[in-house]
């Protein structure tokens, strides 16, 4: 075999290795989830996890209303007990939510921050006798130790998992949507967020703002950033502190973590700046369409050329208002398409033939279907994902949280027609669905969006796992947090350079000034000698 040859193979040698995936032997991961569509986020994961050779462990707690405890499903599941029910949770949940939707309009400011931070405290009060009753258990605590786990993946919607992991000694990865205006990511991730074209979550603006929207932007930050620091800081800090057995912060502690697993994408999202430990994995949950039930599947194809409309507001809200339901279903009625609905409550006395009500509904496998015309969503990151995936329009009915800023993005890149739940009335509800149906420039916006999202180098779940695994692989990814983590708030913004540079102009000009006025007087003062002959 002469040289060449010899170098020829190798160099295919080398292309073939450098195309093989990085795979890690079988590892150990520890799951600290969160509940509802945070559940489903991350048993995805935990699934191709499971696919891959992991073993994985899920610690939740004996009340929760989400996850699936059956060790059936290919992981080990350790179960903390805690001294409430999981109909106390949800009745929690429930009253918040209502609060949210219905009456929260119809307060005032003080009274509505009155009522939120009551219901919240109760709400962190539950998830701090998690944490006590975590802690408490020496017993798996030394257990986990001994096992040895390779990572651990916590979602701050429960907060303690990233403390979880530094009392075991393990790298960590945090998976989440946003925090409440995205104070963890900006105060304890450190991610860079110029107000001057990073909107605050919460005011539904855009990238493109004007000076009026900056003040009220800047302004908006700082008041969220004291909230953080009051409302939440303030009954974690000394907690964190207490169970890691040195003075620490809920921030310092949430700013240890290797990778953010963020779920968005550019697809949504305005362009903003980035740090090598963030990672954008938004549709980790989206999959290609299947097969609809049967009975379900008729009634989709009894809709002739006219399509069907999706229509759901997510797992939490269970139920609705008589007057909200009757509006809605009204609005329903008098679509020519055929509309799946699902709905928990009672059934509204304006339902129409056209209108099919379930408790469940496969929502990606009908967004994927090719007779849905339209998405009503209440604008959950999920559901908005499954219609970008697809490249179905939308009209949004955001009730809470995120979903007013999520169906705003959407408004914005022209996929998306926003009504106001509790003002809409029938008619608009119509004319939204109708203009989202008929106006051509609301499909070919989605659609657009759609092609953005798959034209990724890889899969946002296949992303997500890679970099789990490149945490496994490398013991951490502590080469990828930025040195901010370990300045002052005056050394990140550069104040004492500031100060000190101001002070070398002052010497400077103070100097200057003594100069220039000494020549002055000694220049042009009259000796007494001369002034006498004069």
């Amino acid at each position: 075999m002469s040289a060449c040859e010899r170098a020829a193979l190798c160099f295919l040698l080398l292309l073939g290795l450098s195309q093989t995936p990085l795979y890690v032997t079988a590892g150990k991961i520890l799951i600290w989830p969160g509940e509802f569509s945070h559940w489903l986020n991350v048993k995805v994961i935990i699934d191709e996890l499971i696919a891959r050779g992991h073993d994985v462990t899920i610690i939740t707690h004996s009340a929760t209303p989400s996850v699936n405890t059956d060790q059936s499903r290919g992981y080990s599941v350790e179960i903390i007990q805690v001294p409430y029910t999981k109909q106390e949770l949800v009745d929690t949940l429930d009253k918040l939510l209502k609060y949210l939707v219905y009456d929260l309009p119809n307060d005032n400011l003080i009274q509505a921050f009155l009522n939120i931070k009551e219901l919240i405290d109760l709400r962190t009060e539950q998830n701090q006798v998690i944490c006590g009753e975590l802690f408490a258990r020496e017993d798996l605590l030394e257990k986990w130790r001994k096992e040895q786990f390779d990572v651990l993946l916590t979602d701050p919607l429960y907060m303690c998992g990233e403390l979880l992991a530094l009392k075991l000694n393990l790298p960590f990865i945090i998976s989440l949507r946003f925090s409440i205006g995205s104070v963890m990511e900006r105060l304890c991730g450190q991610l860079p967020a110029p107000p001057s074209y990073v909107p605050a979550i919460g005011l539904s603006y855009t990238d493109h703002m004007d000076f009026p929207q900056r003040v009220k932007n800047v302004l908006f930050i700082l008041s969220q950033d004291i909230l953080f620091k009051l409302l939440v800081m303030v009954k974690w800090d000394h907690i964190y502190t207490e169970f890691l057995g040195k003075p620490t912060t809920l921030c310092e502690t949430m700013g240890k973590a290797d990778i953010w697993l963020i779920r968005t994408y550019w697809d949504f999202e305005y362009p903003r700046p980035l740090l090598p430990n963030f990672k954008f994995v938004g549709g980790l949950h989206c999959k290609p369409a299947k097969p609809l039930p049967k009975e379900m599947e008729d009634f989709v194809q009894s809709s002739g050329d006219d399509g069907i409309v999706v229509f759901s507001l997510g797992s939490m809200i269970r139920n609705l208002s008589n007057e909200r339901a009757n509006t809605i279903a009204s609005a329903l009625g008098q679509i020519p398409q055929k509309v799946l609905w699902r709905y928990k409550g009672e059934k509204p006395e304006t339902l129409a033939p056209n209108t099919r009500i379930y408790e469940w509904i496969p929502q990606n496998d009908l967004l994927g279907h090719p007779k849905t015309k339209a998405f009503i969503t209440h604008g959950g990151t999920n559901g908005i994902y499954e219609a970008i995936y697809h490249g179905v329009p939308m009209v949004g009915l955001p009730l809470f949280a995120d979903q007013p800023d999520n169906i705003n993005h959407m408004k914005t890149k022209g996929a998306a027609v926003m009504l106001d739940f509790n003002k809409m009335e029938t008619k608009d509800l119509k004319q939204a669905i109708s203009d989202v149906i008929n106006n051509p420039s609301y499909k070919e916006s989605m659609m657009r969006l759609s092609r953005i999202h798959h034209d990724q180098p890889m899969k946002p779940l296949d992303q997500a796992v890679y970099w789990i695994e490149f945490v496994m692989r490398n013991k951490g990814a502590k080469h990828l947090r930025v040195e901010a983590h370990n300045l002052t708030w005056y050394q990140y913004h550069c104040l004492d350079v500031a100060a000190f540079l101001l002070s070398i102009i002052a010497l400077v000009v103070f100097i200057f000034v003594k100069t220039c006025s000494w020549l002055f007087r000694k220049c042009f003062r009259k000796t007494p000698a001369k002034s006498k002959k004069e």
